[in-house]
């Protein structure tokens, strides 16, 4: 940012405008879209220097991308970490960051509770690369330290998780990687910077999948990891033989997602905080999972460690999985699809979104009911929203 005469810390919504200024050329109040894929070099020296510094963003659009590095940093300013890096997806950039920490012997620690993506890297695909997996109950920092061995590399961690809402103590899981010389890494995806920031609580790096929340708009697909420069440049070099870079269009997309990000995060708080505290006195419903709810057994630690609850919850209704699937025929302002973040409101039944694809085993293990609703507010007005489930409920 150009000097100024403000002392004060800046709020993050002024943060989020404001970080990347210096790195706009032309004066444009609004970001341009660097298309071209490769760069030409000034000499022999420029040329060795664009083509094998880390995270260069202007010699080959695998390598990096001016818009893309404009997006990842407002995102590492949000998420007070030092470097970032844009990816194609949210799993891109998760599945980067373990492949670029572990290989064939060594061990993770991982929760058993995960995005479906995320259980299938750890369940599936590492074991069948020789990586050993040990998932624990994220409720019990205590499951993690007994977990860790001498193999260990990385610490997998998501919290709140989908759609259980169930929080990980993210200060005493990074004291115990950091301690152990494990690295952290935190799937913030469905708090945000603006909820939360693990990094500030110790944990190493952050993912984020952008087509959430940041993007916030359901018209993108990106991901992004936050951390040390010299984390993210080990992760740089697997990203360069995965491929699963960012493209600049939709950098561009989540760039312009984080100006606003803030103001809706506001909105989707809101939101899901009034239709928890509707649902947990309705007769139709048997429990809200939320941690804004102060009878959610985890409400204590997600005041400690949150800024606000976010606008993801889960309620299961006492029909089980016909009033489920008739609770989801009857809302008419929330759309009955995948994914959250966005500024619609979305509602899916997670036996029916999820059960063709996992075993009743996992779907259990999983904490899914028959007559589960996942909720992910978006930013209508909270009396609409409101009105919306009570008539769904009731007619």
């Amino acid at each position: 940012m150009k000097s100024t005469k403000i002392r004060h810390q800046l709020h993050r919504q002024t943060v989020a405008l404001h970080c990347d200024r210096e790195m706009e050329a032309n004066h444009g109040i609004a970001p341009p879209i660097a298309q071209s894929v490769t760069y030409f070099a000034d000499n022999e020296e420029d040329f060795v220097r664009k083509a094998t510094d880390p995270l260069f963003d202007s010699f080959y659009a695998r390598h990096g991308n001016p818009t893309s590095s404009r997006a990842a940093k407002v995102i590492a300013e949000l998420e007070s970490g030092e470097a970032a890096m844009m990816f194609s997806a949210g799993m891109g950039a998760i599945s980067s960051v373990v492949l670029a920490f572990v290989e064939k012997g060594d061990h993770v620690v991982a929760q058993s509770n995960h995005y479906i993506g995320t259980t299938n890297l750890v369940s599936q695909m590492l074991p069948k690369y020789g990586v050993e997996v040990t998932k624990v109950d994220q409720r019990s920092p205590e499951l993690f330290e007994k977990a860790i061995q001498t193999n260990t590399k990385i610490l997998l961690t998501e919290s709140p998780v989908n759609p259980t809402m169930h929080l990980t103590d993210l200060a005493a899981v990074a004291d115990i990687a950091r301690n152990a010389g494990v690295v952290s890494m935190c799937d913030n995806t469905f708090a945000t910077p603006i909820n939360q920031r693990p990094i500030e609580l110790g944990i190493d790096l952050v993912c984020h999948s952008v087509t959430k929340y940041i993007g916030g708009h359901h018209d993108l697909l990106a991901g992004c990891v936050v951390g040390s420069t010299e984390h993210l440049e080990r992760i740089w070099d697997t990203s360069m033989v995965l491929g699963a870079i960012g493209a600049p269009f939709n950098s561009w997309l989540a760039l312009r997602g984080t100006r606003t990000l803030a103001l809706r995060v506001n909105q989707h708080n809101q939101n899901a905080q009034a239709l928890s505290e509707f649902l947990n006195e309705h007769p139709a419903v048997d429990k809200v999972l939320y941690p804004g709810l102060g009878d959610h057994p985890q409400h204590e630690l997600a005041k400690k460690q949150m800024d606000g609850y976010g606008g993801l919850f889960s309620f299961v209704l006492k029909g089980g999985y016909a009033a489920g699937v008739d609770f989801i025929q009857k809302i008419e302002l929330a759309q009955n699809a995948g994914s959250l973040g966005g500024v619609d409101t979305l509602a899916i039944q997670p036996a029916a979104m999820w059960g063709g694809r996992l075993t009743d085993e996992v779907l259990i293990e999983q904490g899914v009911e028959p007559g589960m609703i996942r909720v992910a507010t978006g930013i209508e007005a909270t009396e609409d929203l409101l009105a919306d489930f009570e008539q769904a409920l009731t007619n």
